[in-house]
């Protein structure tokens, strides 16, 4: 029984790097759900049907797999395919929010999916460790998530859309 709870205990552990790699991963996994966060909850908040927690995932989940690669120590030819990798399934996730209503000559979703595409590169550029870069595009994302609709609105003359 001691066997089989010390060989438990080793699968759980023995995968978990030093003590500075740990911070490093919660510290960027942390990132990647705050980056998230923000730009889910300005969905959320517009009623979309990508919200908080698509956001989040999506961005998480991104940041995972660049994390994963990095953690095996893959190249950068390796992590350039998990790159493309990602760029490709999210694309799939993004097109199932786009819809063309029969009534209308109108396509709805297209912020959507492209809300998603960009979350998804900022937890890639988080698992990199690039978050900087990724807090400037985060906001980046909310301003034109919140504000440029507004301009666009009234370009239009409707109000608050995206």
């Amino acid at each position: 029984m001691n066997l089989i709870a010390e060989a438990i205990a080793d699968a759980f552990t023995g995968s978990l790097p030093d003590l500075a790699e740990t911070i490093r991963i919660l510290v960027r996994l942390t990132a990647a759900l705050l980056a998230g966060a923000v730009i889910g909850m300005q969905r959320q908040r517009k009623g979309k049907p990508a919200g908080l927690r698509t956001h989040i995932l999506v961005c998480m989940g991104t940041a995972l797999f660049v994390i994963a690669g990095l953690e095996a120590g893959m190249g950068q030819d390796a992590l350039s395919r998990i790159v493309q990798g990602l760029t490709t399934g999210i694309g799939f996730l993004g097109a199932g929010a786009i819809l063309k209503m029969e009534s209308k000559a109108e396509i709805r979703g297209l912020t959507t999916a492209a809300g998603i595409w960009l979350t998804a590169a900022i937890g890639v550029v988080v698992g990199l460790g690039r978050l900087g870069t990724a807090a400037i595009a985060v906001v980046f994302a909310w301003i034109v998530l919140a504000v440029v609709v507004k301009l666009e609105g009234r370009v239009e003359g409707t109000d608050d859309r995206a």
